[in-house]
């Protein structure tokens, strides 16, 4: 009985362990991944057109607009 319980308690220290360090292993290379990708959009920036997300704004609150429209006038036809 008492050695079996050394046992399982060898076995479970064993196995959180090895997750700890795999847990640990992950969150500092995301760590250190993520400072490579900002230097490296540092030094290599991603053009974005500043003309063709402003107009997609405005269409989208326009479309949202309608369909609130669309639901008022809906409701109070009842």
């Amino acid at each position: 009985m008492n050695e079996t319980l050394i046992q399982s308690l060898t076995v479970m220290f064993i196995g959180m362990g090895t997750v700890l360090a795999f847990l640990c292993t992950t969150i500092f290379s995301m760590i250190i991944m993520a400072k490579i990708v900002k230097k490296l959009n540092e030094i290599f920036p991603e053009a974005v057109p500043q003309t063709a997300a402003a107009s997609n704004v405005t269409s989208s609150v326009n479309e949202e607009e309608n369909i609130a429209v669309a639901l008022l006038s809906a409701l109070l036809k009842k």
